[in-house]
């Protein structure tokens, strides 16, 4: 890009076909456009600030104000704060802008983590923002967590060797979490010892 050393932060929007880079250090967030004609990257603006950021965020597009024709969102952490950076087109109609907002990823994932591992691939769930913000729907997820001295408990038995084994239960934690869009509830902890 430029001489800064600094770290490259890349955030691709695929809606809109729109590269923002942001550099660790440095004070400034440029953006192209990439298209499928030659020479395929296309630089659009920069938009500059007074203080280097520390690092940077980018807000998914179902979270944005479709209202104000908010296309981007970035959260800027300074040394002591963080700094929310809007993009937005003018616009002077009311009206739902469909070219600036074509239907875009939703939260719901189109496979559970056990079909990825099995090697299944699926297309992202597409959302509408016509009707601004849709929220997810609530998921449980559970967690089991063994305990790290059964591996050590069951090589001191075989060491030992007694003569008459006894069944014991294995202890673990299990945690169950209510998950929707930016809230994350605990429900219940059932330790087994």
């Amino acid at each position: 890009m430029d001489t800064s050393n600094g770290v490259l932060l890349p955030f691709y929007d695929p809606d809109t076909n729109v590269v923002y880079l942001c550099g660790k250090g440095d004070s400034s967030i440029r953006y192209f456009e990439i298209t499928d004609e030659a020479p395929f990257v296309h630089y659009l603006n920069t938009f500059t600030t007074k203080e280097p950021q520390r690092g940077m965020g980018y807000m998914p597009k179902r979270g944005l104000d479709v209202n104000k024709c908010e296309i981007a969102r970035f959260y800027k952490l300074h040394e002591r704060k963080c700094e929310p950076i809007i993009m937005t087109v003018p616009r002077k109609s009311d009206l739902f802008q469909d070219d600036l907002y074509p239907d875009t990823a939703g939260p719901d994932a189109p496979l559970e983590a056990e079909e990825w591992f099995e090697g299944k691939n699926g297309e992202p769930v597409l959302i509408s923002l016509k009707h601004g913000y849709i929220p997810g729907k609530n998921r449980d997820l559970k967690v089991v967590k063994k305990n790290i001295l059964d591996n050590k408990m069951s090589k001191n038995t075989e060491n030992t060797a007694p003569a008459v084994k006894t069944a014991t239960s294995t202890p673990s934690i299990v945690i169950k979490v209510q998950i929707s869009y930016q809230k994350i509830t605990l429900v219940e902890v059932e330790v087994t010892v």
